[in-house]
C-alpha cells in the first residue's frame, strides 16, 4: 500500500513556496489534502469567513476537486480521519497564533493515541514568532530595534510549487465547504493566483509606497492584507522583490510591524484582550449605557467628523479600511469618546476581511496607549488637521459621506455653516475630549513604563 500522509490547510491556502505541503508531498506517496470546517469559526466576522470560503474554493480547484472538507472538532476530526486512510502523519504550517496553539496541541494528542505524529513546519511569517530575540535572549517591546534584528536574521529565498500527488475528495467521503456567508463584499482577489497578479500590478509603485501610502482617496496600497493573513501568498514571497530603496524598505517595514505584533502576542497571548502595559489598567474608561449610545454613532458613522464617520462607512461596505484612517478613527474612539479600544477591536474583528488578532489588537493598542508605544499620551490625533493634512481635497470624505458631496475642496472636513441638516453637528468637542484624555493617561503616570 502506497504511503499516504494528510496535508492540514489553515492559513496557508496556497500551493507555491509552501514547505509544509513540500515535505509532505516528498514523504507520502498519495497526499489527502484537508480543511477541517472547525465551530470555532463561528465567532470570525461574515467578511472573514467569505473571503476564507471563496479562498478555499481556489485551492480546491487548483488541485483538481480533491480538497477534503470534514466539520467538526480538529482532535476528534484529524484522528478520524487518519486512521481512516492509515496515515503516517499529518503535516501542518506551525500556527503561533494564541488559539492555534491549543488546537495543535489538542490535535498532536488525539494523533499519538493512534501512533502518527503531527509535523509542523515554516510559519506564516517570514521569520517565526519568538524567533527575534535580543543578545540576552528576551524579546524586543519596540518595533525599531526588532525590526533591524528580523531583517539582519532574514528568511529563505521563496520555492516554486511542489509536485504532489493528490488522494482526496474523489476518494474520500467530504462533508462539503463551509456555509455560505451573504455578503456584498467583493471577494476579489481570494485566490493564489488573483493574489500574485495584484502583487505584480502593484510592484511597480512600490516606489511611491512611502508618499502615498498615507492618502486614502489614492490607489496606494497594495490590498494584500487579507491575501496575506489566509496565507494566499507568503511575507517572503512579497519581500522576496523587494530592492534597497526609501518605497521598498516601507513596504517591508510595514510587513515587519506584522511580524512584530506576531511575536509580541506569541510571548504575551493574554495581550489579546488585555493591556500589554498593565499599568494602563488604572485609566479610567467610560463604559456605561451612555458610552455604549456613543460607540453605536462611531459604529455606524454619524460622529459629525467626516474622516471619522468616512472609514466607519467605508469598513461597512468594503470589510475594508485604509491603515491612516484605522489610526484615525481609534484615536477618536479611546481618546476623544474614552471607550475600552476592546470594543474597537471585537468591531474591527467583526468587519475586516482581513481581520488578525495580533495586528489587529496591538495595532488598537498602539493607538490606545496601551501597548508598545513608549510615549503614547503625545498621540491624540486631531480628527479635522489629520483629515485637512492626508485628505485635502476632500476625495476620500465625499466618497463615503455623500451627505457632504456638493461641497468644494477642503470645505468637506470643516463645514461649519454649510453642514446640510442631513449631517450631525460633531458629538463630542474635540478640544475639550483631548484635555480630558491627557488628564486621564496623567492619572496614571502613563509617560514611563
Amino acid at each position: 500500500m502506497s504511503r499516504t500522509v494528510v496535508m492540514w490547510f489553515r492559513r496557508d491556502l496556497r500551493l507555491a513556496d509552501h514547505r509544509a505541503l513540500e515535505a509532505a508531498a516528498a514523504d507520502g506517496a498519495r497526499v489527502v489534502p484537508l480543511f477541517v470546517v472547525d465551530p470555532a469559526f463561528a465567532v470570525s466576522g461574515a467578511p472573514r469567513k467569505a473571503f476564507m470560503a471563496a479562498a478555499l474554493q481556489s485551492l480546491d480547484e487548483a488541485m483538481g476537486g480533491e480538497l477534503v472538507y470534514r466539520h467538526g472538532n480538529p482532535s476528534t476530526v484529524l484522528a478520524s480521519l487518519a486512521a481512516e486512510v492509515g496515515a503516517a502523519a499529518v503535516y501542518v504550517t506551525a500556527d503561533h497564533g494564541c488559539y492555534g496553539q491549543s488546537r495543535d496541541a489538542a490535535v498532536a494528542a488525539a494523533l499519538s493515541t493512534i501512533g502518527v505524529p503531527l509535523v509542523a513546519i515554516d510559519s506564516n511569517y517570514a521569520v517565526a514568532p519568538g524567533t527575534v530575540k535580543k543578545g540576552d535572549g528576551t524579546p524586543y517591546a519596540v518595533f525599531t530595534p526588532f525590526c533591524k534584528v528580523w531583517r539582519a536574521r532574514g528568511w529563505d529565498a521563496p520555492r516554486a510549487e511542489s509536485d504532489v500527488r493528490w488522494w482526496g475528495a474523489t476518494h474520500l467521503p467530504c462533508d462539503g465547504p463551509p456555509p455560505v456567508v451573504n455578503t456584498t463584499i467583493s471577494l476579489s482577489g481570494a485566490s493564489e493566483d488573483a493574489a500574485h497578479e495584484q502583487w505584480q500590478e502593484f510592484l511597480p509603485h512600490v516606489q511611491d509606497y512611502r508618499d502615498r501610502r498615507d492618502l486614502p482617496a489614492v490607489d496606494g496600497t497594495s490590498r494584500l492584507s487579507a491575501a496575506v493573513r489566509w496565507g494566499l501568498v507568503h511575507p517572503r514571497q512579497l519581500l522576496a522583490d523587494l530592492e534597497p530603496s526609501p518605497g521598498h524598505d516601507t513596504f517591508g517595514n510595514e510587513l515587519g510591524w506584522r511580524e512584530f505584533y506576531a511575536d509580541v502576542l506569541y510571548r504575551r497571548p493574554e495581550s489579546a484582550w488585555r493591556n500589554l502595559n498593565r499599568k494602563m489598567d488604572a485609566m479610567p474608561v467610560d463604559d456605561d449605557a451612555a458610552a455604549r449610545a456613543r460607540f453605536e454613532r462611531w459604529a455606524v458613522g454619524t460622529t459629525g467628523y467626516p474622516i471619522i464617520d468616512a472609514g466607519m462607512r467605508q469598513l461597512a461596505a468594503t470589510g475594508w479600511m485604509h491603515n491612516r484612517v484605522r489610526m484615525l478613527v481609534g484615536s477618536f474612539l479611546v481618546k476623544d469618546l474614552h471607550l475600552p479600544w476592546q470594543w474597537g477591536a471585537r468591531h474591527f474583528l467583526r468587519h475586516l476581511i482581513d481581520g488578525d488578532l495580533a495586528s489587529n489588537s496591538h495595532g488598537w493598542q498602539w493607538v490606545a496607549g496601551t501597548g508598545t508605544d513608549a510615549s503614547p499620551y503625545f498621540r491624540i490625533f486631531n480628527p479635522t488637521t489629520q483629515a485637512l493634512r492626508f485628505d485635502s481635497d476632500g476625495g476620500y470624505v465625499r466618497r463615503w459621506v455623500p451627505e457632504l458631496a456638493h461641497l468644494s475642496g477642503s470645505t468637506v472636513h470643516d463645514p461649519g455653516l454649510l453642514r446640510p441638516a442631513s449631517y450631525p453637528d460633531p458629538m463630542v468637542d474635540h478640544a475639550a475630549e483631548r484635555d480630558e484624555a491627557m488628564a486621564r493617561y496623567r492619572s496614571v503616570g502613563s509617560g514611563s513604563r
